[in-house]
């Protein structure tokens, strides 16, 4: 699961002299949340919704509209974009880039290939996506909530007491006094007493 499977590829970017009206209107008009900034083919910055909405004047200026209108008019993006970058590459694992989403507490990476070129962006809802295709849910079958000593070789005793099902996803989650809790989502035959097998196995099911 590489970040290439979930970005959005070949983003809407603009220049840093683009003026925050216009990339305003962009956002609105496309429903995006943020655009990457572009200067000669380099990232040298990236603007949210909220950073052009913050470059607002406030209603309590003493400016008149026409005023108001004039400066905002003339103020590019490069005045308020974020930078440095927070980056992922392409072929990093989905898993990095969730690390770093949560790390910078931000919404939002930039995906740039090998020679630092921008070519896609991946947002939370992305990696929410591709977190809910790995767990298989929305494909049917039973989800499975297993307790087990967490040893090498209880996994095995798992894939043994499901058949004749057939597994689909495979999570695992905490160590608590040397236990551990499976996650799995089986599809197939015998769906009707897969618990009951497991039971049998001496495997604790929740």
């Amino acid at each position: 699961m590489r970040v290439r499977d979930y970005m959005t590829p070949n983003p809407l970017s603009i220049s840093p002299e683009t003026s925050v009206p216009e990339a305003l209107r962009l956002l609105d008009e496309r429903r995006f949340r943020r655009l990457p900034v572009l200067e000669g083919g380099k990232l040298v910055g990236i603007v949210t919704a909220k950073d052009l909405r913050d470059a607002l004047p406030s209603k309590a200026n003493t400016l008149s509209v026409w005023e108001l209108s004039t400066l905002l008019a003339q103020l590019p993006v490069r005045d308020i974009m974020a930078f440095p970058v927070i980056t992922v590459l392409e072929d990093d694992y989905i898993e990095h880039a969730a690390l770093k989403l949560q790390e910078y507490k931000i919404g939002g990476l930039s995906v740039v290939n090998a020679r630092g070129r921008l070519v896609g962006l991946l947002t939370i809802t992305d990696v929410l996506g591709a977190f809910i295709q790995t767990m298989g849910y929305g494909q049917g079958g039973k989800r499975l909530t297993l307790t087990m000593p967490d040893l090498p070789g209880s996994l095995a005793r798992a894939v043994a007491a499901v058949v004749p099902s057939n597994i689909l996803s495979v999570a695992t989650a905490g160590e608590d006094d040397g236990l551990r809790r499976f996650v799995l989502r089986v599809v197939g035959d015998g769906l009707e007493d897969v618990e009951a097998r497991v039971w049998d196995a001496g495997i604790d099911v929740e």
